[in-house]
């Protein structure tokens, strides 16, 4: 069992490493030099290295003994578009990329795995790295498996964790089935003539159309799913008009949909075009619909589910079964369906829940919390001693 005094001389290290990356942040496929210190760190191992698999993702690979069985880790390296507000002294260098979702430390935890995995060895089999690029709304994960992924590098599980503030500091969860949201989007795009607002009479009025679609569109989930299912549909964003005296000839509905099941997905997207058409023909207007279904539900194979917080409990961590799946998406829902696997949240929240640093995923002022380091170096750890146990 790999405790945390196996690893106490690596933190440091990888201590500065994760400042490093949080300093430097790459949006989704330009993550050039991350991907290049990824590359380097893993050379420094001897392990094989591949680049540019999925346009900027690094594969690296590390084969003990005999055996036959491998096991995919996996390590978003992207950042968001925003503007950091962080006043620590590795605060983000490039205004308008920020780490605010941790993914500077889910690739500094698998980068220490393959450290301490390739010094004590003890597993038998393959392990492949999988440093992914364009988690955070642009399908990496379906980048890297067009690119061959699973057939380049084979793997018979494959795993992810993700940081979670919502969770005390040495906690695991996850559960069987849907862990995270099928993310849609759509855009509709009402369509009128345009003409003075004094004189409504003589054109369709594209704003009062738009307000009633919204009015239609937020009781799809309150009157046409079963309120046993689960979903949400918000919308987030509506533009139209430049003048007080003028009726706009368009404005634009913008939103997102979150389901857990593709039927409710589909019931939700045919509701959505109904309510267009119907709103259309009643108002005198055209409404274009562009809907996008972009990440499908994150769902963990039950097996590989229990396994995980087998492998996190015989760590020390406390783990336990998720009671509900987040709204939240993750493309590694991709691989998921391409592999049996399983996501898993790791706690990371201070001892202070109220401090001034405890902030959630997204937050302009968000930094990942250096003191789970440890926690998820041992839990990928654990996950590959357990898969491939030495003879």
């Amino acid at each position: 069992m790999t405790d945390t005094a196996d690893i106490r001389d690596l933190l440091p290290a990888l201590q500065d490493l994760r400042h490093d990356l949080h300093a430097h942040p790459e949006l989704g496929f330009a993550e050039h030099r991350t991907a290049g210190v990824v590359a380097e760190a893993m050379r420094a191992l001897a392990l094989e290295v591949a680049t540019g698999v999925g346009i900027t993702g690094v594969v690296a690979t590390l084969r003990v003994g005999t055996g036959t069985r491998s096991i995919g880790l996996r390590a978003d390296m992207d950042a968001l578009p925003m503007l950091e507000r962080g006043i620590q002294p590795w605060a983000s260098r490039h205004p308008g990329a920020h780490h605010g979702c941790g993914h500077d430390g889910h690739t500094t935890m698998l980068i220490g795995a393959a450290r301490q995995l390739a010094r004590t060895r003890h597993f038998d089999g393959t392990v492949h790295f999988i440093f992914q690029p364009a988690e955070e709304g642009q399908g990496g994960a379906a980048e890297m498996i067009r690119d061959g992924l699973f057939e380049r590098f084979p793997c018979d599980t494959v795993y992810a964790v993700h940081n979670w503030p919502g969770l005390p500091a040495g906690t695991v969860q996850t559960r069987p089935g849907p862990i995270m949201a099928a993310a849609d989007k759509f855009e509709l795009t009402v369509r009128g003539r345009g003409g003075h607002a004094a004189m409504p009479h003589t054109t369709p009025d594209a704003i009062l159309a738009a307000a009633q679609l919204v009015q239609q569109l937020n009781t799809i989930v309150s009157r046409r799913i079963d309120p046993v299912q689960s979903a949400v549909l918000s919308i987030t964003k509506i533009e139209g008009g430049h003048a007080h005296n003028v009726l706009p000839d368009q404005v634009t509905v913008t939103g997102t949909v979150r389901s857990f099941d593709p039927g409710v997905q589909d019931c939700i997207e045919a509701a959505l075009r109904s309510m267009c058409a119907g709103v259309g023909a009643s108002m005198g207007v055209e409404i274009e619909v562009d809907y996008l279904r972009y990440y499908p539900a994150t769902i963990n194979s039950a097996a590989e589910a229990r396994f995980a917080l087998q492998a996190a409990a015989a760590i020390g961590l406390d783990a336990r079964e998720a009671p509900a799946p987040a709204f939240t998406s993750e493309d590694f829902a991709f691989m998921l369906q391409a592999r049996p696997g399983a996501y898993l949240w790791l706690g990371q929240g201070r001892a202070d829940p109220g401090a001034e640093d405890d902030k959630p995923l997204h937050h302009p002022s968000y930094d990942f919390n250096d003191a789970i380091i440890a926690d998820g170096v041992r839990l990928f750890v654990g996950l590959v001693e357990r898969t491939l146990p030495a003879g």
